[in-house]
């Protein structure tokens, strides 16, 4: 696993993960991935269609998870109301 990636829920991460905290998660995954920190011209299009696949999924994840009976993504605006 790559260590520069973040887990990206609570209570590990206490507010919710922002798109950019996704993408930057989603950009160090295909690069470990793919061994290419910045990839040639050639492949740069599939590069980003990776990120924003790996991205998608990684938001869609979040939305789903329950943390002790609570969904991951807005747990704080459930307990607030």
């Amino acid at each position: 696993m790559c260590r520069s990636i973040k887990t990206l829920r609570p209570p590990v991460l206490p507010e919710e993960a922002t798109e950019d905290d996704i993408h930057a998660a989603a950009l160090q995954y295909v690069r470990k991935v793919s061994g290419f920190r910045a990839p040639a011209a050639h492949n740069r299009e599939v590069f980003d269609r990776a990120v924003a696949a790996v991205a998608q999924a990684t938001a869609e994840l979040l939305d789903g998870l329950e943390v002790r009976g609570q969904s991951a993504r807005g747990q704080s605006a459930q307990s607030a109301g």
